[in-house]
């Protein structure tokens, strides 16, 4: 049996902060779920827990859970989000979403009208992306030890092209796919019960759409990134590990809607941590920079480039800059 490098007496108890999606998540799945099963040959340098076998296979597989609190919120619900969340996985793998399960697992006491609709909400999500829902499973459990439902959704997709961290190279342009952090914000808002005129609707949408009309350029497109828990800065920080090279971002660049931006100076919060839901960061050659910024929503930006050397520069007009680092500790829980 391999030895287990997690630091049980520093950490003797699971945390909020190993499902924050930042430095204690990685170091949960690496030391302990990673150390214990070691057939498991996923490739964590994409997109959450993504597995091909063989590697040049065009079968994709993945799947994740959802938590989300409340389970309703502005331009979304657990049900939209759990969908959009597994396919969004596959799809900047450059899969296209295929079959789905679902694994509901609700508590005692839960409407079964609010059930109903979040169940429709599932099925209209997965036709949107042109993905089949083919099998899943319940279960129910006590009141007071499930808040209302949590989901499973796994994912199958077949692969169109291919693009990983490991592709990246000096040059390369960084692109955000749109303005960033309003899925984050619109949890923390609902949650806050704050009392916006027009509450800041999530980003919750699917990605396919986009990575597939980006096909025809797939050759110059080296990595493509979902930007979910840990934000912008934590997928960043991420993928300079990987592919050992320095990322440099113009902060004043990034596209962040003013209604998220007071959200987050409110409560303290760094929009490039902020969570999004359906927004990713490509890597691609400058060459093709212009086509690919016409082919995804009119907030895309470029953003960076990357050049030799390792971690993650933010620099402002005002000629600072900082050092970016993954998400470390608790900064929003329960967001997806």
């Amino acid at each position: 049996m391999p030895e287990c490098r997690f630091p049980f007496a520093r950490y003797p108890v699971v945390t909020l902060a190993h499902g924050a999606g930042g430095r204690f998540t990685q170091q949960l799945i690496r030391d302990i779920f990673s150390a214990a099963m070691t057939d498991v040959q996923a490739d964590q340098d994409g997109a959450d827990l993504v597995f091909q076998d063989p590697p040049d296979s065009r079968l994709v597989f993945t799947t994740d859970s959802y938590v989300v609190s409340p389970l309703v919120f502005p331009g979304g619900d657990i049900g939209k989000l759990s969908v959009i969340g597994t396919c969004n996985d596959l799809a900047v793998c450059g899969a296209e979403p295929a079959y789905l399960s679902c694994g509901w697992i609700i508590e005692e006491g839960f409407p079964t009208e609010s059930l109903f609709a979040l169940a429709q909400s599932m099925a209209l999500a997965a036709a949107e992306v042109g993905a089949r829902i083919v099998t899943g499973d319940t279960k129910v459990v006590e009141r007071g030890h499930g808040d209302g439902v949590f989901l499973n959704v796994s994912g199958v997709g077949v692969r169109r092209f291919s693009c990983h961290p490991r592709l990246i190279q000096p040059g390369d342009v960084v692109i955000v796919s749109g303005d960033l952090g309003r899925h984050g914000a619109c949890i923390l808002a609902q949650r806050e019960d704050l009392q916006i005129q027009t509450p800041i609707e999530s980003d919750c949408d699917h990605l396919w759409p986009a990575v597939a009309r980006l096909s025809p350029l797939a050759e110059s497109v080296h990595c493509i990134r979902d930007l979910t828990r840990g934000g912008l800065a934590t997928v960043l920080a991420e993928l300079s590990e990987t592919a050992s090279l320095r990322i440099t971002i113009e902060r004043d660049r990034v596209p962040v809607s003013k209604k998220v931006a007071s959200v987050c100076e409110l409560f303290g919060m760094d929009p490039l941590y902020m969570a999004n839901e359906g927004r990713m960061v490509l890597f691609a050659e400058p060459s093709r920079e212009d086509e690919i910024l016409e082919s995804l929503s009119a907030s895309a930006r470029t953003i960076g480039v990357v050049s030799e050397g390792r971690g993650v520069i933010a620099c402002s007009q005002l000629g600072g800059s900082q050092m970016l680092d993954m998400l470390s500790g608790e900064q929003l829980p329960r967001i997806c």
